[in-house]
């Protein structure tokens, strides 16, 4: 639910001063300095110095860029969140999500990618494959795959 208990987990700081009301329709860009909460309809782009919170009746269609983000209704497109992403149980995301944490709730539905870990300045390199991990531990320990 999109409860208190969610608004304080992720820092939102309760700095909500935008509102897109049940029943809303709005197409464009949106950039907004403080905390969105979204219980309308939103076609487009959206960035947010802080956090997008969208209501069970909300529904977003674009490219979002936000700091935290806390999703009931259904998100297309793409997520960029350099914080937290919650994904509540009546959620429904389709597209590509990059976070550094994702929950996901039991219930929720999730189509898409994810790309997860630290910010884009920290890009660290992962192996390709298990057998890439095994193959560097065998050579550290001087023992052979065929072993």
């Amino acid at each position: 639910m999109l409860g208190k208990k969610n608004f304080d987990e992720i820092g939102t700081g309760g700095n909500l001063n935008t509102i897109i009301g049940k029943g809303s329709v709005f197409e464009g860009t949106m950039k907004v300095q403080s905390t969105l909460r979204v219980d309308g309809k939103v076609k487009g782009n959206i960035t947010t110095s802080d956090s997008l919170v969208v209501g069970k009746e909300g529904d977003l269609d674009g490219e979002i860029a936000v700091r935290n983000a806390i999703v009931g209704g259904k998100l297309r497109g793409k997520l960029t969140a350099s914080g937290k992403v919650v994904l509540e149980a009546s959620s429904v995301f389709s597209g590509e999500l990059k976070t550094t944490k994702l929950v996901i709730d039991e219930g929720a539905v999730f189509e898409g990618s994810c790309s997860m870990g630290a910010a884009a300045d920290d890009k660290k390199e992962f192996p390709k494959s298990v057998s890439a991990i095994l193959d560097k531990k065998s050579e550290s320990s001087g023992i052979s795959a065929a072993e």
